[in-house]
């Protein structure tokens, strides 16, 4: 199918965090540090091939599942695009008591939603996080979130993205120093899945393999592990613990579905 517009919604994986733009040369005031992304990638394949595509991405870091039903799905909903991608709940299951099974629920609800559009819809399973600090620890609960959305998938006739058979983002060098998000190495890989999920066919590939790597000294290592608790780990645990987000008084970077190269793209 040949896609002539498209809506991305979502948390900071789907606004792009830390994948740097192209080029910020004359961007637009507000627009000098947006971040690329996956999404931003696969649009830009996506509209070579379609002349007139239109995209727009209403992801904004930090935000929660319900956050995201309540504010951005019913504006996709509004758009009726031909492609939607929605990836929620991250940041709801690194919360103490959250509950996969209740998230899941209002995932497939905000699912049906999405596909009464008609529009095709893009679904994504997470990287196992078993490797990942913080979320580790919760690992079980990202399994069953995951297997959910997989059956989610299946029973509206969604397109899935399963990250979690990507061996490649399994290793740190896809990663950013945060360790929470992807790097431009990672967010590249993701939209070469996401097009292959589509049938789009691309230069990149999402079968990475990484060279070995060198063996890290133990005191280095211990250096930066205590550089990230205080630079990363610590001011996460600060927004939790006062009710905060990284996305408060954010705008999403595309709020508009228009052509990719109008202004403000």
């Amino acid at each position: 199918m040949a896609y002539t517009s498209f809506v991305a919604v979502g948390d900071s994986f789907t606004e792009g965090l830390n994948d740097p733009p192209i080029d910020v040369t004359g961007a637009a005031p507000g627009q000098a540090d947006r971040f690329r992304g996956w999404a931003d990638r696969a649009a830009e394949h996506l509209g070579r091939l379609q002349p007139g595509f239109r995209y727009a991405n209403l992801a904004i870091r930090g935000k929660l599942l319900d956050q995201i039903v309540a504010e951005q799905v019913p504006l996709a909903v509004e758009m009726k695009p031909d492609l939607i991608s929605f990836c929620a709940g991250g940041n709801d299951l690194l919360r103490p008591g959250s509950d996969p099974d209740l998230m899941a629920k209002k995932l497939a609800a905000a699912v049906r939603d999405l596909r009464s559009t008609g529009a095709d819809v893009l679904l994504f399973t997470g990287v196992d996080p078993r490797d990942t600090p913080i979320m580790r620890r919760a690992r079980g609960k990202f399994a069953t979130f995951y297997l959910h959305i997989r059956s989610i998938a299946d029973l509206y006739g969604c397109r899935l993205v399963d990250q979690w058979s990507m061996q490649g983002l399994r290793d740190w060098r896809a990663w950013s120093d945060d360790r929470l998000h992807m790097n431009e190495h990672g967010h590249r890989m993701v939209a070469a899945k996401v097009l292959d999920v589509l049938g789009v066919p691309s230069e990149d590939t999402w079968r990475t393999a990484w060279p070995p790597r060198e063996d890290v000294d133990p005191r280095a290592k211990r250096r930066e592990d205590a550089l990230w608790v205080r630079e990363h780990l610590v001011p996460w645990i600060g927004r939790r613990l006062t009710g905060r987000s990284s996305g408060d008084g954010l705008a999403a970077k595309r709020p508009d579905l228009a052509p990719l190269d109008s202004a403000g793209s």
